[in-house]
């Protein structure tokens, strides 16, 4: 039954108000019991029910919600740093592809990889996310592409889920891409996603949401409904890599089939603004990948002020978003897409986790939700984002509990 005092800053990033409300509380105090919060507000207006609490020092900084991490492709063998220095010299990542690198490479080498290889490599992630405030995390399968190898991911994210502190929320991206063995074989490669994977992957319970990429060189918006179809009906719910490299249509088959969020978007049209708020799909950026890519930047103004939620993730993978720093990837929304650092922070804590659906469990310090939050070393938000460290962040809670960053 601690209380948090001595804080300088409280941003609650409570679901009211435009994005760029944070609904801050100057000289705050947080209280929290059993895993949950009980209370927040003025550090003068502390109940006397609390007063004789045991105390936390805020260390006069910021107190935000713990980030949320909603798109990342945590478990996979190999990096691409090749691939890194040949875009550099001109080559596209569509060029790569085609060639037989990117996603297929580390495909490849995800499946010569082990479980308990995979494990400890995405349990020494999770940790590295953790130090930087990060208490869920988003994790998609996608780089097996074969029956064995997408299982074994998703049962090394269960695994992850009952043995370290981060909350996990799993995704099944077996239309990642179409894996070489099925070039020519397109229809059965969905078959085995929509007749095989899927059922069992569902009647396990080893995936949240049943995620596609919809692109030139991935899967077209006709097999995405047929795939996302088949996961309705076993209680899977969409996401969408959607308008990362063209408008494909990707958003709006975001808004027809119901997505829980649209993630890249790019290149998102007019029209694909519109559809994402009328149904009220979270859009979650990556502005990683955008740097990484040297894209054209979502149109994060144009979202916001038409009223959709915009989340920020990292997209860690091997090739676009090599980091998992979530904190970068603020300040990169920031300077990249012009959202400010109370719309950033909001979109890595409330749209976040509406994103993967624990909005009304996490995502804001509020009484009720779970205690998940982090200390920045930092007066406002504002300052933390501006003044880039290699990590401001000196405690991260998870169900009030001090996260331990031992191996």
């Amino acid at each position: 039954m601690p209380v948090l005092d001595r804080i300088r800053t409280l941003a609650r990033c409570l679901d009211a108000g435009p994005q760029d409300d944070v609904q801050p509380i100057e000289d705050a105090a947080v209280a929290w019991d059993a895993g949950r919060f009980v209370w927040a507000g003025r550090r003068a207006d502390l109940p006397a029910a609390y007063e004789d609490w045991p105390r936390v020092d805020g260390r006069d900084g910021l107190v935000v919600p713990g980030l949320v991490d909603a798109h990342t492709h945590l478990a996979f063998g190999g990096w691409r740093a090749d691939e890194f220095e040949r875009r550099l010299r001109g080559e596209s990542y569509l060029d790569i592809a085609r060639a037989g690198g990117g996603i297929a490479r580390t495909v490849a080498a995800t499946r010569a990889a082990s479980a308990d290889t995979l494990e400890a490599l995405a349990r020494d992630r999770l940790r590295e996310m953790a130090a930087l405030g990060v208490t869920t995390v988003e994790c998609k399968s996608g780089y097996g592409l074969d029956r064995e190898t997408e299982l074994t991911i998703l049962d090394v994210y269960q695994r992850l889920a009952r043995t370290q502190p981060l909350r996990i929320a799993a995704t099944f991206l077996g239309a990642h891409v179409v894996p070489p063995e099925y070039r020519d074989r397109r229809e059965a490669y969905v078959a085995l996603l929509t007749d095989d994977l899927i059922p069992l992957i569902a009647s396990r319970r080893l995936a949240r949401f049943c995620d596609v990429f919809v692109e030139e060189t991935a899967f077209s918006v006709d097999e995405a409904r047929t795939i996302f179809a088949a996961a309705r009906r076993h209680g899977l719910r969409a996401k969408l890599h959607a308008d990362q490299l063209s408008d494909g249509g990707g958003a709006a088959l975001a808004a027809d089939v119901g997505a829980a969020s649209a993630d890249h978007l790019e290149h998102i049209s007019a029209d694909g603004i519109a559809r994402l708020r009328d149904a009220g799909v979270v859009a979650v950026s990556l502005p990683i990948a955008t740097l990484y890519l040297h894209a054209p930047p979502l149109p994060a103004r144009a979202l916001i002020e038409a009223g959709v939620p915009v989340a920020v993730a990292t997209d860690f993978n091997p090739g676009s978003a090599p980091s998992a720093h979530l904190p970068l990837a603020l300040t990169l929304a920031c300077t990249l897409q012009r959202m400010t650092p109370n719309e950033a922070l909001k979109g890595a804590t409330l749209h976040a986790a509406r994103a993967i659906g624990f909005d009304r469990e996490i995502g804001s310090i509020e009484p009720g939700k779970r205690a998940d939050f982090a200390l920045i070393d930092a007066p406002t938000v504002a300052h933390w984002l501006y003044h880039f460290r290699a990590n401001a962040c000196t405690a991260t809670y998870v169900d009030g509990v001090r996260v331990s960053l031992a191996a």
